[in-house]
């Protein structure tokens, strides 16, 4: 197989970044989250706010140039009313994920990219979560908040994700486990286990 793709979906607080992040010194491929909305912006000419604020900058990428030449059926032109509408701004981001999934071997975080690339045999999907206490403190420990702010802030982000899955896959439960190959609890394992348990599973799939 000419490249791999890991997506991984994750509860917030339970390390699914970090893991990625791991994963990606480990096997020597980049990972991508808030990148494919910098990719998505300068690929379509929409205003990077219109996506979310990013810091990282991926000016001048092959990626961007090639996007001009995608088949991509569900993304609007520019002349369209609807150029600039929720719907049209997903379809965008699945195209860069669908272009990534043809061009390189990467992990991808997040962006519903298990349900975008469902179809193609050169993908592992990862869904990482954590005991609620566990992610509580993961986020206190990482941005020195309150317990009560971090409650507060893991309710509404997962909320949010969870209607975010839902609505892009049509009604699918962002935590059925058949969506995924592979279900990881960062409570019993540790994150650097979760990397080392998705590299082995990565060499009985796709090979050395």
């Amino acid at each position: 197989m000419d490249n791999y793709i890991i997506t991984i979906a994750r509860s917030f607080g339970s390390g699914g970044k970090e893991i990625a992040s791991l994963l990606s010194e480990k096997l020597g491929i980049p990972w991508y989250e808030r990148q494919i909305l910098t990719m998505a912006s300068q690929a379509s000419g929409i205003d990077e706010s219109e996506f979310v604020e990013v810091d990282e900058k991926l000016h001048g990428s092959y990626l961007i140039k090639s996007l001009t030449r995608l088949p991509t059926a569900n993304v609007l032109r520019p002349e369209s009313r609807a150029f600039v509408s929720d719907l049209n701004l997903y379809n965008i981001q699945a195209a860069i994920i669908e272009e990534l999934s043809r061009t390189q071997s990467c992990i991808i975080v997040g962006k519903c990219a298990d349900h975008i690339l469902r179809d193609r045999s050169n993908v592992l999907s990862v869904f990482v979560d954590a005991y609620y206490d566990d992610c509580i403190s993961k986020i206190r420990s990482r941005i020195y908040v309150s317990e009560e702010r971090a409650k507060d802030m893991k309710k509404r982000t997962d909320k949010y994700r969870t209607a975010y899955y839902k609505y892009y896959t049509r009604g699918e439960n962002w935590k059925d486990t058949l969506n995924y190959d592979m279900f990881l609890n960062t409570s019993r394992n540790s994150t650097n286990d979760c990397a080392e348990i998705i590299a082995k599973a990565v060499e009985l799939k796709f090979g050395k």
